[in-house]
């Protein structure tokens, strides 16, 4: 799999639950169809993860301005 941004990941994983509610599907067709969700619904997790430790690093200043500290520094 190439590297998705989080937006193509949800959007694959939408196609990817239509495919699979279909019910037309063989086993084979819909076990690789779910490892290809498992994959894209670890590497959006991974996206999340990181956006919400940016986040928690908003750090408000006495004046009441904000500022981003970048996550690690």
């Amino acid at each position: 799999m190439t590297d998705m941004s989080f937006e193509q990941s949800l959007t694959r994983l939408e196609e990817i639950v239509r495919d699979l509610e279909r019910n037309d599907l063989d086993l084979e067709q819909s076990l690789r169809l779910f490892e290809e969700g498992i994959t894209h619904l670890r590497s959006a997790g991974t996206a999340l993860t990181a956006v919400d430790a940016r986040v928690q690093q908003l750090v408000e200043a006495a004046d009441g301005s904000f500022s981003v500290v970048e996550f690690g520094a």
